[in-house]
């Protein structure tokens, strides 16, 4: 979707004949279910059997705990990431690209859904950052969803949460200045990672001792090799400037829960480093039809991309019953 003219954004700036990408995916008579994940997040959700891996293939693929199959998935790229929609390019200098709010994505998702000639969508599912963008949606066009899923994501950010979120920056803009950009995101990946995660998960995982590669060598931590691994991977699939883009635009995230009108069901999880429960409790009691749903899980922040089961429930009952 192109959209002609001048896109004004929440924070102050513009930017011109903004691209927007986005997939819609399942059963052509289903409800249209719209799906938002965290910053890694993007347009394909899960992908049929055969065919390309989405970032929520464990959960909304075969046999998963979401009921795609009952269900159109609606999910687009996020403004200034690193997918098909308007984003910083490799050719522009670190920080140009303008500042993006959850609001922007939310204004972004109403245009997208003008574009298809729907009306109002059922449900929205926002986990991490989507969780974010669907609450900032909910608060401005509540005749447009008919309820919320929000998982770890609360309506204002937890400042240990910017502080760890700032550090990252600052690596990966020391690494840019450096003219090293692929290993300044591989680092603040890893450093990511180590905050989505619980404790408990890395004790379990981690235990082993460290060791040399060679006699001499520095020795090296098994969750060490673990956390760089997954910034490698990271660092190969996308870009600084879409990475300082969206880390930024969570840390300004701030939304006005009482303007919520719509019900909305917000599950906090124990271990979750970066959206504690209490700030989703504080969020829901602050709601005027909130609903808390408190589950533990080692997987910490990420419970949204691993605990199917947990969550079954509440992805069924966000569809319409005939």
């Amino acid at each position: 979707m192109r959209l002609p003219g001048t896109f004004a954004l929440h924070h102050g700036g513009s930017l011109d004949d903004v691209q927007v990408a986005w997939r819609l995916a399942g059963p052509a008579s289903a409800p249209v279910v719209v799906v938002m994940g965290g910053i890694s997040g993007h347009r394909r959700v899960y992908g049929p059997p055969g065919e390309e891996r989405g970032w929520w293939q464990e959960i909304a693929g075969e046999g998963g705990a979401f009921p795609s199959g009952q269900s159109r998935v609606l999910a687009f790229d996020y403004l200034g990431g690193s997918g098909g929609t308007t984003g910083p390019r490799r050719d522009q200098p670190p920080g140009s690209f303008p500042t993006v709010s959850s609001h922007d994505q939310a204004t972004l998702l109403a245009l997208l859904l003008d574009h298809l000639g729907i009306a109002a969508v059922p449900a929205m599912i926002g986990a991490s950052y989507g969780g974010m963008v669907a609450l900032a949606f909910a608060e401005r066009r509540p005749e447009r969803v008919g309820r919320l899923l929000v998982v770890c994501a609360a309506d204002r950010t937890d400042p240990m949460s910017t502080a760890w979120r700032s550090m990252q920056r600052e690596v990966l803009r020391f690494a840019l200045d450096c003219g090293r950009p692929a290993d300044g995101l591989r680092l603040a990946r890893a450093m990511a990672m180590a905050t989505y995660r619980s404790r408990t998960e890395f004790a379990e995982r981690f235990a082993g001792e460290a060791r040399r590669a060679s006699p001499g060598a520095r020795f090296t931590f098994p969750v060490e090799e673990y956390l760089l691994a997954r910034g490698d991977d990271y660092a190969r699939r996308y870009q600084a400037g879409g990475f300082l883009c969206l880390s930024e635009s969570i840390d300004l995230h701030r939304v006005d829960a009482t303007r919520i009108a719509v019900p909305v069901d917000a599950v906090g999880v124990d271990e979750d480093q970066l959206v504690p429960l209490a700030d989703v409790r504080a969020m829901v009691e602050r709601l005027p039809r909130g609903r808390l749903h408190r589950i533990s899980s080692h997987f910490g922040h990420d419970t949204f991309l691993k605990e199917g089961e947990k969550l079954r429930p509440l992805y069924e009952s966000l569809l319409p019953t005939s």
